[in-house]
């Protein structure tokens, strides 16, 4: 709401006595140019430069607009920057708060204070993804009309939590998480600013880089704390904020983890050998130092992906579309929710049956490649649709696999200089054991091995028998004791030389 006579004389006292405000209100920029971050919204001629009447007006005014971004990046501050660097009418609500009654009385003061004095208004609103449709209804008419020029704060999508027209008639200006370097020169300045902590204290490496893992990109609880540990240094008579001291003032180990030095690559190391090791438990905890750490999500994403190809594959076939809809979760949605996500998919991969072949595969035929063991392509593969492709010999004697029965045609693939050659060793693991089945049977297929056995089902010809047998049971009763024998006869017949359907079926059976 508007200020009134005791919301004056706390902001008065505030002034003679910073230290009656925490250290994050009293660090709050004044100016545009004292904003940590977001730079890429601060540009000259910006919707916020020209918020605060810089660049002038003329007929275009500034727009409304929404800011969208997660806790602790700036959006009350650059509402609060506005408020104090223009002129104009500024009013505050807050979606928790306030209703359609509140709103409406800003409109009405706002359209009064322009019609009377020529005032124009802004009116923050915080948290707008809390307001009803009918709610922000009721903010429709006083933007398309620019009774008031509104500043709306969400940490929540806008697409889904703010009403279509509203998105309509406003700029979405989308902050992005502050970065280690902007939370540095920001504590620095905390550190040495007279508003601040006027260089009563100061911080060491290791405190300072235990305190940017748990602000996690969120200024305000930097600045909690930093303050924190200031009070506590003080309190003991000490003018360094120590590592152990702050760690006491904030209640939170500090995880032995560098994000760009050895630990950050022994623990991803090790969270990546305790889920190939299947111990379940081990990953979990190399995990949760990670995320403890502040480390980014999408790194443990990216790492989850390559175990499920190189230590799991084929064992489990879900895992990779797993760990890769993982990627895809946590890009959308952040810490903290994106470490349920990264749980997940820790122990699905942890606990999958694991396989190497698809990673020895690719080794040995890049091995192979590396020491020139390429050759040309067979003339019957090359590429034919071209003219005079055949007086080439191209694609001349190529037999379509689907014009075969089974679909697997005998001819040869690789080059001569690797023919024979077999690079995919599957285990017997999982679902890998069914396609080393079907591997075994394609290859013997392409070596034409099965061709000189085609006749050989057609033999025992188990399914007509029992008909004959019935009929001939008085004249041979013996035959009853022969039956299993020859049942299981035609079997090794059928995986060299049946149809692929057939052995298949048999595999899948064993």
């Amino acid at each position: 709401m508007e200020p009134d006579l005791f919301t004056a004389a706390a902001e008065e006292r505030q002034e003679k006595d910073p230290a009656s405000s925490p250290l994050a209100v009293r660090m709050r920029p004044r100016t545009l140019d004292e904003v940590v971050g977001q730079q890429h919204l601060l540009k000259p001629g910006s919707p916020l430069r020209r918020l605060v009447g810089e660049g002038g007006g003329g007929p275009a005014g500034p727009s409304s607009v929404i800011l969208w971004g997660p806790p602790g990046i700036g959006k009350t501050t650059l509402a609060y920057v506005v408020s104090k660097a223009t002129n104009k009418r500024f009013v505050e609500l807050s979606a928790i708060t306030a209703g359609v009654k509140e709103v409406r009385a800003v409109i009405d003061g706002a359209r009064r204070a322009t019609g009377g004095f020529g005032k124009e208004t802004v009116l923050f609103l915080d948290e707008i993804h809390r307001f009803s449709k009918a709610q922000q209804d009721s903010l429709l008419p006083a933007v398309e009309n620019r009774w008031v020029t509104l500043i709306a704060a969400t940490t929540e999508n806008p697409y889904f939590s703010v009403i279509s027209p509203l998105l309509s008639r406003s700029l979405l200006l989308t902050l992005e998480p502050l970065t280690d370097d902007d939370l540095r020169g920001l504590l620095h300045r905390a550190i040495a600013e007279e508003r601040g902590l006027g260089g009563s204290v100061t911080l060491p490496a290791d405190a300072e880089a235990h305190l940017l893992r748990i602000a996690g990109g969120d200024a305000r609880r930097a600045l909690t704390a930093l303050e924190a540990g200031a009070g506590s240094a003080l309190s003991k008579g000490e003018q360094e904020i120590t590592l152990q001291t702050l760690e006491e003032s904030v209640d939170r180990a500090a995880v032995k983890y560098d994000r760009d030095g050895d630990q950050h690559y022994d623990v991803a190391s090790a969270l990546i050998k305790s889920i190939r090791g299947s111990d379940v438990d081990a990953a979990l905890h190399y995990l949760a130092r990670m995320i403890e750490a502040g480390e980014d999500p999408r790194f443990i994403a990216r790492r989850l992906m390559i175990s499920a190809s190189e230590d799991i594959g084929l064992a489990d076939p879900t895992a990779l579309p797993t760990a890769v809809a993982a990627a895809q979760a946590v890009a959308m949605i952040g810490f903290p929710e994106a470490a349920l996500t990264l749980s997940h998919a820790t122990i699905a991969l942890a606990l999958a049956p694991k396989s190497n072949a698809a990673t020895t595969a690719i080794g040995a035929a890049l091995e192979d490649v590396r020491k020139g063991l390429a050759g040309p392509v067979p003339p019957h593969l090359r590429d034919g649709h071209y003219k005079g492709a055949a007086k080439l010999g191209h694609a001349q004697g190529y037999v379509y696999p689907h014009d075969v029965p089974g679909g697997i045609a005998a001819q040869q693939y690789a080059p001569d200089a690797i023919h024979g050659k077999r690079y995919y060793q599957p285990t017997r693991y999982g679902a890998e054991a069914r396609y080393a089945d079907v591997a075994d049977r394609v290859r013997e297929r392409l070596r034409g091995e099965t061709r000189p056995e085609r006749p050989a089902p057609k033999q025992p010809e188990p399914r007509p028998e029992p008909r004959a047998e019935q009929k001939q049971q008085p004249q041979k009763p013996q035959q009853k004791q022969q039956e299993p024998q020859q049942s299981d006869q035609p079997r090794p017949a059928e995986k060299t030389g049946g149809e692929a359907a057939e052995p298949e079926t048999a595999a899948d059976g064993q």
